[in-house]
């Protein structure tokens, strides 16, 4: 009973990309900034072969790895999450998708107030912090909905728990989605409530809802779920995915309880695919800055390794990938940035080699349809032989 555990370190980027100052990004590298915190600790990623890999130069007289490890490279045009996944699950999108740095055009905010009976406050490129630093006591005076966006592709609503209700929140979100099709198809419509009595402690809760784009094409979950087989969704993945293509799914509250899901299915019986998104380093550590936060919950997870190898049966596999970097040093920006993405894969089957710098994040559906035996006419080269 063939099974994949497919992980993906939410913005843990190893390295700029070659045609990274297209997207405004200039000698980033989340890894490398990242390694550079008293905090960091990946004892047990060294030995997978984190640090084999192309273009990672941190350590010397490193001892012969326990897994196969490469470089990934996007061939998708974009930084974001949802053209990541996509991409991982066998998309590439070869046109970007839209992007509104000077905010979003009025016919499509006056549609959206009239539909939700609110008024709009912002409508500009912000930090999801900062924003409601700077607008939260007006919504609470107006109860005008907090509409902002950043360099990705994305229609953020902020909205204080007390003011309006979350699922309330979530409607006026499924009404952004319904809106914003067509050339204002956005990737993501977020729900961003938060909690506090002024802009003095403000804070975000951990009841954010993404709303995303239907794939534009199949993807490897939609194959393996339509070949019979399970396809397990941890965290965000139902988000990012349109809720398409999946037989179970699960939200978590941050890493570390993803990372407990893991463990609890890695006792089940199935056959197919466990996609888990731990999304902490991204929306965390990564927008934020905070490389000393970004390097403790790569420790955690790199400390949680050993629980998660000692529960792998004979046939399982466990891969481990990003989606994009976020480099927590870089200055320019809070945004995403353009980085190569590391790929480790382990399992008692598995040969530990160089699998080299790959072309596309594609590879990885190749390989977890060819590993589950599933037929498809995806993209990307599989990487088992």
């Amino acid at each position: 009973m063939r099974r994949v555990f497919l992980i993906v370190l939410d913005s843990f980027g190893i390295g700029a990309m070659p045609d990274a100052p297209d997207f405004g990004d200039f000698g980033v590298n989340t890894l490398g900034s990242v390694s550079k915190s008293p905090f960091f600790h990946m004892e047990n990623f060294k030995k997978l072969g984190l640090f084999h890999i192309d273009g990672v130069n941190l350590f010397e007289n490193l001892e012969a790895p326990m897994a196969a490890y490469g470089r990934m490279t996007e061939s998708s045009k974009g930084k974001d999450t949802t053209i990541g996944h996509w991409e991982i699950a066998g998309i590439i999108s070869k046109d970007p998708l839209p992007t509104y740095p000077n905010g979003f055009p009025k016919d499509i905010l006056e549609e959206f107030s009239k539909r939700t009976g609110r008024g709009v406050l912002c409508n500009k490129t912000y930090s999801g912090t900062q924003v409601i630093a700077d607008y939260g006591e007006e919504h609470l005076k107006t109860g005008d909905l907090i509409v902002y966006t950043s360099a990705d592709s994305v229609f953020q609503i902020a909205a204080h728990e007390e003011i309006v209700p979350l699922e309330q929140l979530y409607e006026y979100c499924k009404i952004a989605r319904e809106i914003l099709v067509g050339e204002h198809g956005v990737g993501r419509v977020i729900a961003r409530p938060f909690i506090g009595t002024d802009k003095t402690n403000f804070k975000r809760t951990s009841n954010r809802h993404d709303f995303s784009l239907e794939p534009t094409g199949d993807t490897m979950l939609d194959v393996i779920k339509a070949d019979g087989k399970t396809v397990i969704g941890v965290g965000k993945i139902q988000d990012i995915f349109a809720h398409r293509g999946m037989t179970e799914a699960v939200y978590t509250k941050g890493n570390e309880e993803g990372i407990e899901k893991t463990l609890e299915y890695l006792d089940e019986d199935f056959e197919g695919l466990c996609f888990i998104n731990l999304v902490d380093y991204d929306m965390l550590y990564g927008h934020r800055r905070d490389v000393d936060g970004y390097a403790k919950a790569l420790a955690y997870f790199d400390e949680k390794l050993p629980d998660i190898m000692g529960k792998m049966r004979e046939d399982d596999i466990l891969m481990i990938t990003a989606d994009h970097g976020c480099d927590p040093a870089y200055t320019r920006t809070t945004d995403h940035t353009r980085e190569y993405t590391p790929i480790i894969v382990y399992g008692e089957k598995i040969t530990p080699v160089n699998l080299g710098t790959r072309k596309t994040f594609a590879d990885i559906a190749a390989t977890v349809l060819q590993y589950l035996d599933v037929p498809a006419n995806l993209c990307g080269q599989d990487m088992l032989n």
